[in-house]
């Protein structure tokens, strides 16, 4: 697929504009400004309260902005019910009526539109089919195990076709070994129908996993807009950069800025971090150097490199089966967590609690963020 947002003649297929919204005194969403293209999917990502669901609830209709305008394949979404928009929603309760089986849920939205019974019964039948739920299509809900009935919620959003999908925390209910596996599902239906989703989360892998892009939120505002990579390998704030997986965060001034390198000076550390590109900030400013846990590695011998390691004890481990935990204590009292992947059986050497070990990062694996 193209990626349509680096292309400054493509049109947004969703413009949100200056959109916010209100509640007495609480702005639930500040001043919004967003694109989305046809053919994404994308992800509102953020913590409880953070506005996404709120905004959500205005592309459909439920909510009337405060403020701005929303605009859908170039029409103005202002005067337009819930009911006439090109939009459908998927809740997160799945909503599924109790007394009516697979098929007469999925075939309601079309019964109510008046689609003709053959119409409906070719729609409904290719759907399920779609979504792996044919052979299941005379029972009801309480029959189906929980990934069987968001299957049946997203046959029934999807069968009326409409140009957007949106999708209220859809696996939310499931276990975590069938998140991850409809999560693929997911993405494979969006891109075999082509139908623009946009999917409110919380769960950073959700988000990681499945969009095109993503938008992650704190307190009714969007931090950063970007691809999964993009956001996790080079946040724009100290928000999305902790939010998004684990961080070290080491705060510091810049004390040396050129053209192909800065150095950070980290009194957390005791120790100057040297980084391989520029910071465009001048000597002097405060800034917070981000290294992630898995940019780290681990070894008993002391780096030759005046720059970019540390020396520790570890205090805490955490086995997790493909990955372990280690958190270092640094003399200054800061605890740094380094993650390392195990890629052997037991019987590999590993570290272990008290043992006395420096850590090192290479220079391009820092990401400075202005405080």
């Amino acid at each position: 697929m193209a990626n349509p947002w680096n292309d400054p003649e493509a049109q947004p297929f969703i413009r949100i504009q200056g959109v916010s919204k209100s509640f007495g005194d609480y702005v639930a969403v500040n001043k919004i400004d967003l694109d989305i293209y046809q053919g994404e999917l994308f992800s509102l990502l953020g913590g409880s309260g953070c506005g996404k669901t709120t905004l959500l609830r205005m592309l459909a209709g439920f909510e009337t902005p405060t403020e701005g305008k929303i605009f859908i394949d170039g029409v103005d979404m202002s005067s337009i019910p819930p009911y006439e928009r090109p939009v459908n929603m998927m809740f997160q309760s799945y909503a599924l009526f109790p007394h009516m089986s697979v098929e007469q849920n999925v075939a309601f939205g079309l019964k109510q539109d008046g689609v003709p019974k053959k119409e409906i019964a070719e729609r409904v039948a290719a759907i399920l089919d779609m979504v792996q739920m044919g052979k299941f299509a005379s029972r009801k809900p309480h029959q189906l195990s929980g990934g069987q009935r968001q299957r049946v919620a997203l046959a029934r959003a999807l069968v009326k076709e409409p140009k957007v999908l949106l999708l209220d925390e859809p696996l939310g209910a499931l276990d975590k070994k069938l998140r991850e596996k409809t999560q693929f599902e997911l993405v494979n239906i969006q891109e075999r129908i082509g139908i623009t989703f946009i999917v409110v989360t919380h769960d950073q892998e959700e988000a990681m996993t499945m969009s095109t892009r993503m938008a992650v939120m704190n307190q009714g505002m969007i931090e950063q807009v970007g691809s999964p990579v993009e956001v996790y390998e080079y946040p724009a704030t100290r928000f999305v950069g902790e939010f998004i997986g684990s961080a070290n965060m080491f705060e510091g001034t810049v004390v040396e800025e050129a053209t192909d390198h800065a150095v950070v000076r980290c009194p957390e550390l005791d120790a100057d971090i040297f980084i391989n590109h520029a910071t465009n900030l001048p000597p002097g400013a405060p800034v917070v150097a981000m290294v992630r846990p898995e940019k780290m590695k681990a070894q008993v011998e002391k780096p030759e490199s005046q720059y970019n390691y540390v020396r520790g004890v570890v205090t805490e481990i955490a086995y997790l089966g493909d990955m372990s935990i280690y958190h270092v204590r640094l003399a200054t009292g800061m605890v740094v967590q380094i993650s390392q992947t195990n890629l052997r059986h037991t019987a590999e050497q590993r570290l272990t609690w008290d043992d006395e070990v420096y850590l090192t990062w290479h220079p391009g694996n820092c990401v400075v963020l202005a405080q």
